[in-house]
C-alpha cells in the first residue's frame, strides 16, 4: 500500500473505526468479560469493577490490583504494583507516538495516551507504515477509541454472568486478549521481535517457578535483551553482507 491511502483525515477515522470492529473489538470484550466475572466471585461492587476498565482500561493492572484487593494489600503496595505493570505504555508510547506528524505531537496528544492498548499498539505499529503521517493519529484515534468505549460493557456483562462462568473459561477469557497481542506482533517485520517472542516462551515458565511475582518483567529483560544482541551481533551483519 502507498501513503496515498487515505485523502482525509475522516477517511482515516473511519478506517480505523472498521478495523476496530473485528478482531480488536472482540478480543477486549472478551477479556473484560474475564475481569467482569472474577470480580463478583471475589465479592466487589459492580460500580467499583466497571470504573476500573473505564478509568484503568489496562487489564493486567486491572487484574494485579484485583489480586492485591483480595490479599489485603495497601493502598501503596497496589499503587505500585499496578504502577510497574503499567510500564509497558511507556515503550509503547515511546515507539508509537514519534511516527505521528509534526503537528499532532503536541500537549493535546496527552488524551489519547488513555486509549494506548496493547491491541491498539500492535495493529498500529503494523498499519502505519501504510500510511502518510499526517493520517495516522486520526487511524488511531479511529481504532483506539472503540475498544475503550466496549471495555465497560464487557465488564457489567461478565459481572452479570459470573456465575453461569466456570473459573476455568474466566481465566481462559483474560488470556485472549494478549494471544492477540502475541499473534499480531508477529507480523512486525524485524525478526528480532518474532525472536523475541520465541525466548519470552520458552524462559517465561522457568522464570515463573524461580520466582512468580518477577517473572514477567524478567522474561521480558532478558528475552529482549537477547534477540536484540543477536539481531545487532549476527542478523544485520548477514543482511549487511548479503546486500
Amino acid at each position: 500500500m502507498s501513503e496515498h491511502r487515505f485523502e482525509s483525515r475522516q477517511a482515516a477515522l473511519r478506517q480505523g473505526v472498521r478495523d476496530a470492529m473485528g478482531a480488536p473489538v472482540l478480543v477486549l470484550f472478551t477479556g473484560m468479560i474475564g475481569f467482569g466475572a472474577m470480580c463478583r466471585a471475589n465479592n466487589l461492587d459492580v460500580w467499583f469493577a466497571t470504573a476500573t476498565s473505564f478509568l484503568m482500561f489496562a487489564l493486567p493492572g486491572q487484574v494485579v490490583m484485583l489480586e492485591m484487593i483480595i490479599t489485603g494489600s495497601s493502598l501503596l503496595a497496589i499503587g505500585l504494583a499496578v504502577s510497574l505493570t503499567s510500564t509497558r505504555f511507556i515503550t509503547m508510547a515511546v515507539t508509537l507516538f514519534p511516527q505521528l506528524h509534526e503537528k499532532d505531537r503536541n500537549p493535546k496528544l496527552f488524551a489519547s495516551v488513555h486509549m494506548m492498548a496493547m491491541t491498539a499498539w500492535a495493529v498500529s505499529m503494523r498499519e502505519f507504515a501504510h500510511m502518510a503521517p499526517q493520517y495516522r493519529l486520526s487511524y488511531f484515534l479511529g481504532l483506539a477509541f472503540p475498544c475503550w468505549l466496549i471495555s465497560v460493557p464487557g465488564t457489567a456483562l461478565g459481572y452479570v454472568i459470573a456465575g453461569q462462568v466456570s473459573a476455568p473459561v474466566t481465566l481462559g477469557l483474560l488470556f485472549i486478549n494478549p494471544l492477540f497481542f502475541l499473534l499480531t506482533f508477529t507480523e512486525v517485520k524485524p525478526w528480532a521481535n518474532r525472536l523475541a517472542i520465541l525466548v519470552g516462551c520458552l524462559l517465561g515458565p522457568m522464570f515463573y517457578t524461580l520466582d512468580r511475582d518477577t517473572s514477567l518483567l524478567t522474561t521480558g529483560l532478558v528475552a529482549g535483551s537477547f534477540a536484540y544482541w543477536v539481531d545487532k551481533r549476527f542478523i544485520r551483519r548477514v543482511r549487511g553482507v548479503s546486500a
